[in-house]
């Protein structure tokens, strides 16, 4: 047989004592294999996967980069992966450390006054961030204020999140330059708006210059200005979203700090808020008082809990470790992940249509195979052919604001010669694309499964084999 089973090293209990014989599982004839052929089968199956270990995974705003191996390790340390959230406080010390050490560099890479670790992933972070917001106007009788001011370029979880919360959303136009065009801006921060929420870079890769001057004008009106984390990695180290203004921010830990989030992983989405919002952060709070760490419950303004426990304490661990390893070189992120995104967008330079060409890109870059369109195909047959080359395909059709979209972020862990040999792939697909448009239109050939009906597939999936 293909296996073998560890001591056992538990009493053996006889199913007949415990189970009605009606209940009990009949035997399985299964065919014994020998153990090389079951390794072989699986270890190729795996091979067949497209993962951050075997290839580039260039998601734009998605950040999918390698997660270093000594996260892992520390991760599964036991002592760590073994705690249970309602051990007494006096026997997990080391574990409220971990939490509380991870917040306070936050707050210091933030800028904030303080940061809840609650939220379990990125669209619960912003979810924290409007109830805060919420809380704090209710507190201020501004019962007027029901308007969020979301650009057009936004993530789709932010005016999702805005409703979910109550709020009316108000789409801001973005200018030639793919930044908050301030005209609209300022056309529509009524007294009625409750905050802003903007990502910083924004989802075109550009950072918004007058991020100040926004946070001016909200805060002259008692509004609020919320900063989507998302793409903190192109800044983390550089520049703290507090100074700026920010009244809130959520992290993507899984994120800027490299727990890969693919596949229905666990994320966490901590928030970072001023001292305006302190008042109303989720209970419980981690704590040290110089000689314990502790949960303190008492926040008498507090939104309340988010989830049943703490949050995602394995993304925590892997997060700190990350922060902890670059230590004061942190900024090396930053520097890395935009030098990457403009060294390729070098490449790439006249291949595909770039709305933005003027305008210097941080993190990531978004270019339009629109011209693609008089040749018989599209962003979805270039992101489909990739895959024939070994490539997972960017994120393609966002942001909404610029047809025919390929938004494609590399990362800072990749490294130039995987960049150069991407950039090929996509050259030679443009080139294929003017010889014989079937070709991507019927991608991807080499892979398992070939192109399937997506939209029919999320509304009628089948989850058997077929007879």
């Amino acid at each position: 047989m293909a296996y073998r089973l560890p001591t056992l090293d538990v009493p053996e209990v006889r199913p007949e004592e415990l189970i009605p014989e009606k209940y009990r599982r009949k035997a399985l004839n299964i065919a014994s294999i020998p153990e090389l052929k079951a390794v072989r089968k699986f270890t190729n199956l795996s091979h067949k996967n497209y993962s951050v270990d075997t290839t580039m995974v260039p998601l734009g705003s998605c950040t999918m980069k390698y997660n270093p191996r000594i996260n892992e390790e520390i991760a599964n340390i036991e002592s760590f992966r073994c705690a249970h959230p309602l051990t007494p406080e006096e026997f997990i010390q080391g574990t409220l450390r971990v939490a509380y050490e991870l917040k306070e560099l936050l707050k210091k890479l933030g800028g904030f006054a303080e940061v809840s670790l609650q939220p379990a992933a990125g669209s619960q972070g912003e979810l924290l961030g409007l109830l805060l917001i919420l809380a704090y106007h209710r507190d201020k009788g501004n019962n007027h204020k029901t308007v969020v001011l979301i650009p057009d370029s936004a993530h789709g979880t932010n005016p999702a999140s805005a409703a979910i919360c109550g709020f009316h959303v108000k789409t801001v136009k973005s200018d030639k330059n793919g930044e908050l065009d301030w005209d609209d801006f300022m056309k529509k921060l009524g007294d009625d708006v409750a905050c802003l929420m903007i990502t910083n870079p924004n989802t075109l890769g550009i950072f918004e210059r007058k991020i100040k001057e926004m946070a001016y004008e909200l805060h002259k009106r008692d509004a609020l200005l919320y900063m989507d984390g998302a793409n903190f990695n192109a800044i983390v180290g550089m520049a703290k979203p507090g100074d700026w203004g920010v009244d809130v921010m959520h992290f993507n830990l899984h994120k800027t700090f490299s727990t890969p989030h693919g596949g229905g992983g666990p994320g966490s989405g901590p928030v970072g808020v001023s001292e305006k919002l302190k008042p109303y952060l989720p209970v419980p709070q981690v704590e040290f008082d110089g000689k314990r760490y502790y949960l303190n419950h008492d926040i008498p303004k507090t939104v309340g809990r988010l989830l049943a426990f703490h949050g995602h304490f394995g993304v925590w661990i892997r997060a700190l470790a990350y922060i902890l390893t670059y230590g004061s070189e942190i900024k090396k992120v930053a520097e890395y992940a935009v030098l990457n995104a403009r060294y390729l967008r070098h490449l790439l330079w006249g291949t595909l249509a770039d709305p933005y060409a003027h305008v210097p890109c941080m993190h990531e870059f978004v270019l339009s195979c629109s011209p693609l369109l008089k040749k018989g195909t599209n962003a979805y047959g270039v992101a489909k052919r990739l895959l024939d080359y070994g490539f997972y395909a960017p994120t393609v059709y966002f942001p909404l604001v610029v047809r025919e979209a390929l938004m494609i972020e590399p990362t800072e862990t990749e490294n130039p010669e995987t960049l150069r040999r991407f950039a090929e792939a996509i050259k030679t697909i443009v080139k294929e694309a003017s010889e014989d448009s079937s070709v991507l239109n019927g991608a991807p050939h080499t892979i398992p499964v070939k192109r399937i009906k997506e939209a029919e597939a999320n509304r009628k999936p089948i989850f058997k084999l077929k007879d």
